[in-house]
């Protein structure tokens, strides 16, 4: 079912979102306590399933149910993803499903504990102020690109979700540099009651993040798809960062219009 508006339903009763909140920041600090006590002893594909458990679970609490949509179209050898971008969940949500190393704003560094969580997980950082920045992060994501697969998110911010802003496309860059492809990812947020868009979890504008948290508290039973789409067939002649950044936001926009 789709909609051209945001649906509203029933709200979360107030006690159960006091007993919910206790439940995050436990949840949380086992995350702190795995980070720092398992983390330097174990390897990357215990340090993956680890973060894949942990993701869930953080879903669960929130009230989201994952949806997974052609996901066999991904390669078993690392590629770059292009993801439209909602909030801050969508991170939780591509880990809930697949763990794999992100691209986010500088800011995101500084967020009490979720901030050096990203660190620990090996998050890179970039200054969306700084062109010169962004070249040093072209690199530095080529290199993971040697080994692992990494999530962009181009638009540069979060939206509503009702459109795909323009692509950026510097950080295409990368993925001409360490010869991989390009798959793209859209995201979108449902109610589990109405299958009606939901904007609980836009995080837009000045919202803090504990207010985006109490918003999803309050509006759980909510749905997220992750939709993959596929290259484009001749991506091995385009070797242009702006024309990958075009057909990376076209797939994707069309997607979303369609649904």
């Amino acid at each position: 079912m789709t909609s051209d508006h945001f649906t509203a339903q029933k709200k979360t009763p107030f006690w159960t979102r006091i007993v919910l909140w206790c439940l995050i920041w436990l949840h949380v600090l086992r995350g702190v306590f795995t980070l720092l006590c398992l983390f330097p002893w174990i390897g990357l594909e215990q340090k993956r399933e680890h973060i894949q458990r942990w993701s869930l679970r953080l879903l669960k609490i929130f009230g989201l149910k994952l949806s997974v949509i052609n996901a066999q179209i991904l390669p078993k050898e690392p590629y770059l993803l292009a993801s439209n971008h909602i909030s801050w969940i969508d991170i939780h949500a591509i880990n809930a499903f697949m763990p794999i190393r992100f691209v986010a704003k500088s800011e995101v560094a500084s967020w009490p504990i979720f901030g050096w969580m990203a660190k620990q997980l090996g998050t890179v950082f970039i200054r969306r102020d700084s062109s010169r920045h962004a070249r040093q992060v072209v690199g530095k994501i080529a290199l993971v690109l040697a080994n692992e697969s990494v999530c962009i998110f181009p638009e540069g911010t979060s939206t509503i979700g009702k459109e795909v802003l323009p692509f950026k496309p510097n950080l295409f860059e990368s993925a001409i540099d360490a010869n991989v492809k390009v798959y793209s990812l859209a995201i979108r947020y449902r109610s589990q009651v109405t299958g009606l868009l939901s904007d609980a979890t836009t995080f837009i504008g000045d919202m803090g993040l504990l207010e985006s948290m109490s918003k999803i508290l309050k509006d759980r039973k909510l749905i997220v798809e992750l939709i993959f789409l596929p290259p484009s067939s001749n991506q091995a002649t385009l070797l242009d960062r702006k024309l990958l950044a075009l057909h990376s936001h076209g797939l994707i926009a069309d997607k979303l219009k369609g649904l």
